[in-house]
């Protein structure tokens, strides 16, 4: 298939997660033989954090205008098995109308974020990239969360056909490397500071971390505020790009995940970070979400505590006990969310739906 993308970005991982799970995702579509043009609009914040220029075995497109870009937009489009855009996409709106007045074969919506989009219509904010008419006209929605995230699609948003495709992990990509001294801690969280996570890191890490002050604690990520509870065993790194991800994850003795509040509370929307950790064969700690059993199994492939009492036990785990249940993690990351296996889901949806959308026209002609 010839894939068209219309997307928030994929050449830079700076604040957003599109960017790691997009590079995966279209690495494995470009292995089993499709096509991919990613068109990205060239703006000043990613530009300036750029740390991908190429796509192997695809196409990146880097605009400034999109009045510029539309004569190229409707050539490629017009010889597309496959036209999509997603969430979060800058000219979101116009790549809509564009591709819904194009002859591509099938016209797909992509919502990585649907909690925060439904929250978003409910609040009746308006967002870049959800016009008036919702995504009634699409022939298909894809949505990165499953469970009832699917079915308020069509009931919200007007969702002709809706799945799920959820994050992936490059096992290409996230593997177990050797400590890096700079990494090196006992319990390590990744993650952009975010105030709705901010209760529950106090519960999983910064208590933890006043009770275990033998222990060291290391936070990567950007925008934390001057007022955050720091205390002497807690270390912090202000970005971790991709490309050192797996020394990361790899160097701390366990990971925590912990969830934003849209997201816990919609439920099945797992973070592509729990699969990143998974794949570098790091023990996992994480807050409980409704469907989190249907990626991993507690208890054998992730760890969760829902207070304090309950992270402070799993973090005094022996190391006999932590490297079994990140082999169990690993090969399960492994066999059920690497890219390649959400590259084959993938398939099966967009011919399922090539085939439902053939069926009436093919009686209508008789």
């Amino acid at each position: 298939m010839r894939l068209v993308i219309f997307g928030l970005t994929v050449s830079s991982s700076w604040g957003n997660g599109h960017a790691t799970l997009w590079r995966g995702l279209i690495r494995a579509l470009a292995e089993r033989g499709h096509q991919v043009l990613f068109f990205e609009k060239d703006v000043p914040y990613y530009s300036a954090h750029r740390d991908l220029t190429t796509l192997p075995g695809a196409e990146l497109h880097l605009y400034q205008s999109w009045e510029d870009l539309i004569p190229e937009a409707r050539r490629h489009l017009a010889s597309a098995d496959v036209a999509m855009v997603t969430s979060y996409c800058p000219d979101g709106l116009e790549a809509t109308r564009l591709i819904l007045d194009s002859n591509a074969g099938l016209k797909v919506f992509y919502d990585l974020d649907t909690p925060v989009t439904l929250d978003s219509i409910r609040s009746r904010e308006n967002l870049t990239y959800v016009g008036p008419d919702g995504f009634r006209e699409f022939d298909l929605v894809l949505s990165y969360t499953g469970g009832k995230a699917l079915e308020e699609l069509k009931s919200e948003l007007g969702a002709r056909k809706v799945a799920t495709l959820f994050g992936s992990v490059d096992p290409q990509v996230h593997f177990p490397v050797s400590p890096v001294e700079q990494y090196r801690a006992d319990v390590t969280y990744l993650g952009t500071y975010a105030e709705d996570r901010q209760q529950r890191l106090n519960q999983l890490l910064i208590d933890p971390a006043r009770l275990l002050p033998e222990k060291k604690f290391l936070i990567g990520g950007a925008q934390y505020p001057t007022n955050f509870p720091w205390t002497d065993n807690i270390y912090f790194v202000r970005h971790v790009p991709p490309s050192e991800h797996p020394a990361f994850y790899s160097s701390g003795r366990m990971t925590l995940n912990v969830t934003r509040r849209a997201m816990a509370e919609m439920g099945y929307c797992p973070s592509g970070r729990l699969f990143e950790a998974a794949a570098c064969g790091t023990p996992i700690l994480s807050d409980w979400w409704e469907g989190l059993d249907f990626f991993f199994q507690p208890g054998s492939e992730i760890l969760i505590a829902s207070n304090t009492a309950e992270a402070v036990q799993w973090m005094q785990l022996s190391d006999a006990e932590l490297n079994r249940i990140s082999k169990a993690a690993r090969d399960r990351a492994l066999d059920e969310h690497s890219a390649t296996k959400r590259a084959l889901e993938l398939e099966l949806i967009l011919e399922e739906t090539i085939t439902s959308k053939a069926e009436p026209e093919i009686a209508n002609s008789r």
